[in-house]
């Protein structure tokens, strides 16, 4: 037997309208966790890989890296970008070379990846392919670059670099057409668009350009026409500041942490949050120790030494990253190591400052990220149980884990359709 049911329209009292208005979203509880975990979409903007990726190692099953297969399925990490990254060199034909060399190899091999496992994962170059590959079960694979780098200067152009409008730079098209859908404009070190965070301690005296090079204000010209997003993590703050108000799309910053809760030169201070928010770009808190919480005099003074020690080697380089993992696991043993509960310390404090629609994550696994409680990514969930434990909606925990940044690739992604 089939039965109909017919519902009468009911238009609700004013009184009943406004009570049930203020009750709002449901608020969540511990048991909520594991349901919220699976209905969001969760993506991370920093993700590692060695130059031995798919080569010496196969991330198709369990492996030593922090992010494999096995556990993006075990933490339900739906997304991320893998990374591109150069460590800096000098600005010389012969550095340029070296650097686009590397950068090669190591975005041939996330390519790679993603055609060798299209039952599980598939390559994502828009907004839109990182929703559908999720909704279909996959894991939705994104290219990022960490360093402009590789891009170099073309040999007539090298030296020129003060003159306005002079310099160029190579393969912003190339690297789109292969994947790249974040730059970051530098690293440790000023490069040839722009001061670091971080100036090198043997060949940086001070600030380089006070902020963007004339190449590298071209360079956010031709990001913006190529639908690549903006990355400021490593810039210094006059770079990140000029890249925000020469962007003509919202810019974001893919892995750093908040100078209010641990003070470091990588991370990014208030004024800097707030003009993430006016550009209505996106901060990706990173879950980096070293940035997550403020070391010790003792711990500071040896993570000095031993990062001026690897400044420039390879630490995705299995032998030389497992030295200095080694090293760095001593000296994090001197005090107690940062916690996911550190962690979103810094999303607490940026939502405080530049609201909850600017504010993502990143975990620079396998690029020295990792706190207790989020070790690799089959520990994912227990970040949202943090957000859930501190009061978050659904809503916004999904903003926090993906939502935001999909907005601003949608936004950079229209502006270079016009």
């Amino acid at each position: 037997m089939t039965f109909t049911l017919k519902f009468k329209p009911v238009t609700l009292g004013l009184t009943t309208a406004l009570l049930l208005s203020a009750c709002g979203p449901k608020t969540l509880t511990p048991a909520d966790v594991p349901a919220v975990h699976d209905r969001t979409l969760t993506l991370d903007t920093h993700i590692d890989i060695p130059l031995t990726y798919m080569k010496e190692i196969d991330p198709s099953g369990e492996t030593e890296l922090q992010v494999d297969l096995p556990k993006l399925a075990e933490g339900k990490l739906d997304s991320g970008f893998w990374i591109v990254y150069t460590p800096q060199g000098p600005l010389t034909d012969e550095g340029y070379k070296a650097a686009f060399d590397i950068a090669s190899t190591r975005i041939g091999a996330i390519r790679y990846m993603a055609d060798q496992n299209k039952e599980n994962v598939g390559l994502a170059t828009t907004a839109a392919d990182v929703r559908k590959l999720v909704k279909a079960g996959k894991h939705a694979v994104l290219v990022g670059m960490e360093n402009a780098y590789p891009l170099g200067l073309t040999a007539e152009m090298v030296g020129m670099q003060d003159k306005a409008g002079a310099a160029e730079f190579n393969n912003v098209a190339m690297w789109q057409a292969l994947g790249v859908r974040y730059m970051g404009l530098t690293h440790f070190g000023h490069n040839q668009f722009g001061d670091s965070s971080n100036p090198h301690p043997e060949r940086d005296s001070g600030p380089k350009w006070n902020g963007l090079s004339p190449a590298g204000r071209d360079l956010v010209d031709q990001l913006n026409k190529a639908g690549i997003m903006v990355d400021v993590s490593h810039t210094g703050k006059e770079t990140m500041m000029q890249a925000a108000d020469l962007s003509r799309a919202p810019i974001i910053a893919s892995h750093s942490g908040v100078k209010a809760v641990a003070e470091s030169a990588r991370n990014l201070d208030d004024e800097q949050l707030r003009k993430i928010a006016e550009v209505n770009g996106v901060a990706q808190m990173v879950a980096l120790g070293a940035y997550v919480k403020v070391p010790t005099a003792e711990q500071a003074a040896a993570r000095k030494t031993l990062d001026a020690e690897y400044l420039n080697q390879d630490r995705n380089d299995p032998v030389i990253g497992a030295a200095y993992t080694a090293r760095r696991a001593l000296i994090t043993a001197m005090a107690p190591e940062a916690t996911v509960a550190d962690f979103v310390d810094h999303i607490d404090h940026a939502v405080k400052i530049a609201g909850i629609n600017h504010v993502g994550i990143a975990s620079d696994f396998d690029g020295g990220g990792g706190v207790a409680g989020w070790q690799d990514a089959s520990e994912t969930q227990n970040v949202t149980a943090e957000l859930v434990a501190r009061g978050y909606s659904e809503a916004e925990i999904g903003k926090i884990w993906g939502g935001n940044l999909l907005r601003v690739m949608e936004a950079v992604e229209a502006e270079a359709a016009k």
